[in-house]
């Protein structure tokens, strides 16, 4: 799917802003981890090494079965999520995604509009689930979103993820059929 579209709220004035999506392409990459690379750094949202080169992270965010994404509104990168298969084999039926919004995007509808095409994408796929495997209990924002779109916090993992500030906390299974 491409092309898509979705209007969100907008900032101050400006009204309804339109955020396009499309597949990243490697011309993305500086976009990419100009949205990633804080994120990463800061070690509050992902189990990633806060010191992952940009090489590395590209390859963890579009590599392998991973299919990634750019919102943008004006030209302008707005977020970026991608999507893949959960497990291979007999779990290959349900997806995964990852997502980042940019810092000056964030309130936008940017990870709403994101994670409604993901879902279409993940249906078109022929996908009949989607699970986030280790979402960050102080990561209330995304569960705010997650769960506002039909996502069931199914599993609670104690203290397994070591938060910079909070220290150890936990990590949930989310999951949504689709």
């Amino acid at each position: 799917m491409t092309g898509w579209r979705m209007r969100s709220p907008g900032r101050g004035t400006a009204g309804l802003a339109e955020i396009a999506l499309r597949p990243a392409s490697e011309a993305d990459h500086a976009a990419l981890w100009a949205m990633l690379e804080p994120v990463f750094r800061a070690g509050d949202t992902y189990a990633i090494d806060p010191a992952i080169t940009r090489a590395d992270a590209m390859s963890f965010w579009c590599g392998g079965t991973h299919r990634a994404f750019i919102a943008e509104a004006d030209g302008q990168p707005l977020g970026s999520y991608y999507l893949c298969p959960n497990q291979g084999g007999g779990g290959a039926h349900v997806a995964n995604c990852g997502f980042v919004t940019a810092p000056g995007a964030q309130g936008r509808g940017v990870a709403r509009a994101m994670l409604a095409q993901a879902l279409d994408e993940a249906r078109a796929a022929g996908y009949r689930a989607m699970q986030f495997n280790f979402v960050v209990e102080t990561n209330t924002r995304a569960l705010a979103i997650w769960q506002a779109e039909g996502f069931e916090i199914v599993g609670r993992l104690p203290g397994a993820f070591r938060h910079p500030v909070a220290g150890f906390v936990d990590a949930l299974v989310m999951y949504r059929r689709l």
